[in-house]
């Protein structure tokens, strides 16, 4: 095949950073294509075969494009974005620049309704951020995305997701196994939704040394959270003082995000739950956000709307 030529300038990008330490950012683009990568000053010169030059064009504007928008291009994000060009998949669409929360090893997380995206500014602005809505509108997945995205940036240095476990009591008893065993089932969709955004190794080596801790609510009590960013999910199902306690556990440089369905309390009758509490007290509070979804930020099965419609009639005004 004919060899083609073609020089790239990438204006308003710091070139150190892009290339990374001792180059290693560009050493990984090197080692996948056979194309000749020569950098100088602002201007990176491409030769090789066509398609090998207009894949290295994108790889390059998609890097400048992630150091500009985070302040920070990694050797990993670097991989990914090679990873996902050679794919074929697009990572970037010109028009939803701000609705990237996170690339991951086999996609972008991407904000994909009004609501989605109105919920990753509030949780990046705000130090606590609620959203409250039905099931399939991404609030857990989302909200493991931006942590996930914030510890990525250097914001945060530990990453915490709890859960209230409401059935802990007599149907925990039956089930086998040591606490631990019995306990994380109901905290397997946040191990799923980690499970998507790092790799597996990494995971586990954060777990391992308390990077990323997956804990039922009740081991919150009695401490202070500082460089932390904490979710708290399925949080309707935590009582007026677990709420409480939860939210006054965050310390120096710490976010928080709490996510719930007012529909699917399964606390029992008499007990208020916390969510519900929080929603009426906090709402006005400086650095606070409320943001709440509906039907149209559904993103699961088409079907999960109508079933979401059919049961809002059934129990009049949903709640």
């Amino acid at each position: 095949m004919t060899a083609v030529e073609k020089r790239l300038t990438l204006d308003n990008v710091d070139m150190l950073s892009l290339l990374g330490i001792n180059d290693s950012n560009l050493k990984i683009v090197e080692d996948r294509f056979n194309a000749a990568i020569t950098v100088r000053g602002e201007n990176v010169m491409l030769k090789g075969v066509i398609e090998e030059v207009e894949l290295i064009e994108k790889i390059f504007n998609e890097m400048s494009y992630v150091l500009n928008t985070s302040g920070k291009l990694t050797n990993d994000d670097v991989q990914t974005i090679l990873n996902l060009t050679v794919e074929g998949k697009e990572i970037i669409d010109e028009k939803e620049f701000d609705s990237i929360v996170l690339y991951t090893k086999h996609d972008a997380i991407k904000a994909k309704s009004a609501g989605q995206r109105k919920y990753v500014e509030a949780a990046t602005k705000n130090d606590i951020c609620f959203a409250i809505g039905p099931a399939g509108t991404g609030k857990t997945y989302l909200a493991v995305a931006i942590a996930v995205a914030a510890m990525k940036k250097g914001l945060v240095k530990k990453l915490i997701l709890a859960r209230p476990a409401v059935e802990a009591g007599e149907s925990l008893g039956f089930l086998p196994g040591d606490f631990r065993e019995k306990i994380d089932p109901y905290l397997k969709p946040l191990y799923d939704a980690l499970d998507d955004m790092m790799p597996s190794d990494k995971l586990r080596s954060y777990l391992e040394k308390g990077i990323v801790e997956i804990v039922p609510l009740a081991y919150m009590r009695g401490r202070t959270l500082n460089n932390a960013f904490v979710i708290l999910d399925e949080a309707q199902n935590a009582t007026a003082m677990q709420m409480k306690m939860f939210l006054t556990r965050l310390g120096v440089n710490s976010k928080a995000i709490i996510t719930g369905d007012i529909t699917q309390i399964d606390l029992p009758p008499k007990q208020a739950s916390g969510l519900v509490q929080a929603r009426d007290i906090l709402s006005g509070i400086k650095g606070v956000s409320f943001v709440y979804f509906n039907r149209a930020d559904v993103v699961r099965h088409r079907l999960v709307k109508d079933i979401i419609d059919a049961y809002e009639k059934f129990n009049g005004n949903g709640e």
